[in-house]
């Protein structure tokens, strides 16, 4: 693949790993100059993997120019002004604090980091790169419903907020026969649902309020202790490989927490991966002093509001589809009422950080937001630890 060509300064971007999260990423960076307007053009430079012959295949498949096996040759690169992480949880500090080193832009997955530390030392890095980005991926932040949520709260329309229930609900570990994989390693992955997917939906309900999580009292249980060990998989600490080899599970499996807002309201959140019949179930609805909010993330496109102030005769939820060309992001893509995947989120998380970076601006979630979520997982996981003690976040320094 050539470089493209064009009279637009050029935003050269290296990706690390190259699997889930990367093939997201790809199609975002692929999507995004084609249907938005970009300050830069976006050069899809070098990925970095760890196997040769896949790595060269995925990168033909997604559309990177040339690839290399060590990450550390694509962050030294000087024709790499971004480096894009997505890789799993226990690589992110050491990647990330490298590329801020180098003089780098960073994209990188969450959760930020597998510790308050490691995410202490990523968002002071930052802070100290003042002319650098980096960003946290909260993709569903850029979801037009959530858009049109954050607005409609930020804009008084249910009022104060009294209740944020979150849930993010899957079934994909559900089976007990399910083999191993990284996720299911704290030491690679930090914590399991928890901060796989709970820490979308913490943020998530601190973004659509505008209020932070100040304390928490919660349970962790795994369900399944022990599963598989998949032939192809090596990559679990202290497994074997071999036919008919189990291994340990050392995360969570579900993580249930209640929790308090910084505006006086109340919040329960749940995350699982074992809640058959939800395949991506990001639920939230949100009750204020003059009406209420409701999402599911299987039904993206819609966002439900009622109006408490509606007279009783004819109150109720309105379901109010979120693609017209006033919405966020929508106005880019197809004519009103088509509706928009999974995927696009990824592709206007790329416009906002090109337009960022253009702009010389931090667009959220910045490190330091990405920082804040990883104390309230810090806060779950204690709390769990001291039988579902109330704990308070610990106050973010500045």
């Amino acid at each position: 693949m050539t470089a493209p060509s064009t009279d637009r300064p050029r935003l050269r971007v290296g990706m690390v790993g190259y699997a889930f999260m990367g093939v997201a990423h790809s199609h975002a960076w692929r999507t995004a100059p084609r249907f938005f307007d970009l300050p830069l053009e976006v050069d899809m430079a070098v990925v970095a993997g760890r196997h040769e012959a896949p790595l060269r295949a995925a990168a033909a498949r997604l559309g990177w120019r040339e690839t290399t096996t060590d990450w550390r040759t694509l962050v030294a690169r000087d024709d790499v002004d971004l480096v894009d992480i997505c890789t799993p949880g226990d690589t992110h500090e050491e990647i990330a604090l490298a590329a801020l080193a180098a003089g780098k832009h960073v994209l990188c997955e969450k959760p930020l980091a597998n510790s308050v530390a490691q995410a202490e030392a990523m968002a002071a890095a930052a802070a100290a790169a003042p002319g650098q980005v980096a960003m946290v991926g909260f993709t569903y932040r850029r979801v037009p419903a959530i858009q049109l949520a954050r607005t409609l709260v930020a804009e008084g329309r249910i009022g104060q907020v009294r209740h944020v229930r979150a849930q993010y609900l899957q079934d994909w570990i559900a089976d007990p026969s399910v083999p191993l994989s990284w996720r299911l390693d704290k030491q690679k992955a930090g914590s399991g649902s928890l901060g796989d997917i709970g820490a979308h939906v913490v943020d998530l309900a601190q973004f659509i309020t505008g209020e932070q999580v100040t304390g928490v009292s919660a349970i962790l249980e795994t369900f399944v202790h022990e599963r598989p060990v998949a032939d192809e998989f090596t990559g679990l600490s202290g497994s074997s490989s071999s036919s008919g080899a189990t291994g340990p599970v050392t995360v969570d499996d579900a993580a249930i927490f209640l929790a308090r807002m910084s505006g006086g309201g109340l919040a329960t959140f749940e995350a699982t991966r074992f809640a058959y019949g939800r395949k991506n179930a990001i639920r939230l609805e949100i009750n204020g002093s003059a009406g209420s909010l409701a999402f599911d993330f299987e039904d993206m496109n819609v966002l439900h509001y009622f109006d408490a102030s509606d007279p009783a005769a004819t109150a109720g939820f309105r379901r109010i589809v979120v693609t017209e060309p006033e919405h966020a992001y929508v106005a880019a893509w197809w004519p009103a009422g088509h509706g928009l995947g999974y995927e696009h989120a990824f592709t206007h998380q790329a416009v906002d950080l090109v337009r960022g970076i253009a702009a010389g601006e931090h667009p959220a979630p910045t490190f330091a937001d990405g920082l804040q979520v990883q104390r309230v997982l810090d806060a779950v996981e204690r709390s769990a630890a001291a039988d579902s003690t109330w704990t308070p976040i610990a106050t973010q320094e500045a």
